[in-house]
């Protein structure tokens, strides 16, 4: 996957545009709930904020407070380096995570979770909850066109085609934990979740 996404790092921002590849694509109402995702991440309280999987910071750009981004992509971090010239960005893959225990306030991630199979998606909580006692996930609802969970093609501008994992979330499924959650944004296109970094399900 990691050349996937050093090939697919300069036309990364395409999804969330709507451009190249995505132009033809009919997503009623997309770029409208996509500026509403972005107002909900900039009204975040400031925190120190470890932003896991951040691609292209295109998401990570609008976290107040001391953000450390990473990614394993090189050709992401060189980006995102560029576009958050005020945070720390570290090349890193995850999980685990290369930081001390209760070293951040918050970790984010955008677009990072649904990609984790499930024995991903349970080390990768534990790190959170290690790391920091918030945890903030931005993933892709869930859509009745495709299964809830699925091997995915991929196709990026240059022909080529990789696979990899995706599951999409309801806002109550995604937010539903042991230790209480609250759901931020429950839209057609995304969801986004607040909850205790021990207390999201896998």
């Amino acid at each position: 996957m990691l050349e996937y996404y050093d090939r697919r790092a300069p036309e990364y921002d395409e999804w969330y545009l709507g451009t190249g590849l995505f132009a033809t694509q009919e997503r009623p109402g997309w770029l409208a709930e996509l500026r509403t995702l972005c107002e909900l991440i900039a009204a975040l309280p400031p925190a120190r904020t470890l932003d896991v999987a951040c691609g292209t910071g295109f998401l990570t750009r609008f976290l107040e407070g001391e953000v450390t981004a990473i990614d394993q992509s090189e050709a992401m971090i060189r980006i995102a380096s560029e576009r958050l010239p005020g945070a720390t960005v570290v090349r890193a893959e995850a999980p685990p995570l290369p930081f001390p225990d209760a070293g951040f306030d918050r970790v984010f991630t955008g677009h990072f979770y649904g990609h984790l199979r499930e024995r991903e998606r349970g080390q990768f909580l534990a790190e959170a909850g290690r790391v920091a006692h918030q945890l903030v996930v931005v993933d892709s609802h869930e859509r009745a066109d495709r299964a809830l969970e699925e091997e995915q093609e991929r196709v990026l501008n240059d022909g080529s085609v990789h696979g990899g994992a995706k599951r999409d979330f309801p806002g109550t499924g995604l937010a539903e934990a042991r230790g209480g959650g609250e759901v931020l944004h429950d839209g057609r296109w995304f969801v986004m979740v607040r909850t205790r970094a021990a207390g999201m399900i896998s």
